[in-house]
């Protein structure tokens, strides 16, 4: 059974409906191309549609940016190879063109038989969510400060002084609310608009490091490696083919 059998089961059919009740719920399936095969009324909406069938079978290249695109592909290899994604606090583009938070889970689809036939996730508008809005407020001041001199020599000390919080409780409230400590978050950071310059530019390598606050290409590189799986250059490869 694929993954079109799957979802044209009436009973699947009822429970993928019931996501269309939810308010500012983004749901999904796709299937192993990371080809849209269901999306709820929020999904199709986001997209810029009024209809499933304008987006079916489409990918995530036919609806966001190179770089962004290339990261949600990539999302879905990981967890077509038995990874999951789970609550990841990021921000994105809404509806209205603008940036604002949202937290995505992802997994893997498989059948009866156990056989992986696609992969299926939820994006949550937060900022339309009372609580969670409170927790991005929280650390809301320093995370755009980073987001805005990702490219500066940024230290701890001086979000902390940003944020009227000390050292530790800086920290601690990145941990809760981001899982990462504010130099993780200021690396991912830098390593993000690295990769949206390798896709939407010609810079050397080197430079989009330099432009995005290494100094170091090799360590820049073992750093691009490890948070998106391949190196600046296999990227750059990727994205000329």
């Amino acid at each position: 059974m694929d993954v079109h059998e799957m979802l044209n089961q009436s009973g699947v059919k009822r429970i993928i409906a019931a996501f269309d009740l939810l308010p500012d719920i983004l749901f999904w399936v796709k299937d192993r191309e990371s080809r849209i095969i269901y999306g709820n009324e929020e999904f199709v909406h986001h997209q810029g549609f009024k209809h499933l069938d304008q987006v079916r079978l489409k990918t995530d290249y036919d609806f966001s940016p190179k770089h962004l695109a290339h990261q949600f592909v990539n999302d879905d290899k990981r967890v077509l190879n038995g990874q999951q994604v789970s609550d990841r606090l990021e921000l994105n583009y809404t509806t209205s063109g603008e940036l604002g938070w949202f937290s995505t889970s992802k997994r893997v689809l498989t059948n009866d038989d156990n056989d992986v036939i696609g992969t299926y996730g939820i994006t949550r508008h937060l900022e339309k969510t009372s609580k969670a809005l409170s927790h991005v407020h929280a650390i809301e001041a320093p995370v755009k400060f980073i987001r805005q001199h990702f490219s500066d020599n940024i230290s701890v000390e001086q979000l902390a002084e940003l944020a009227h919080l000390s050292i530790s409780a800086l920290e601690r409230r990145f941990k809760k609310h981001l899982a990462k400590t504010p130099n993780q978050f200021i690396n991912e950071t830098r390593l993000e608009n690295a990769r949206k310059l390798l896709v939407e530019t010609r810079l050397p390598i080197g430079e989009v490091a330099y432009q995005c606050g290494f100094s170091d290409p090799s360590y820049f590189s073992k750093q691009f490696q490890l948070l998106f799986g391949e190196k600046p250059s296999t990227l750059r490869k990727h994205v000329d083919n």
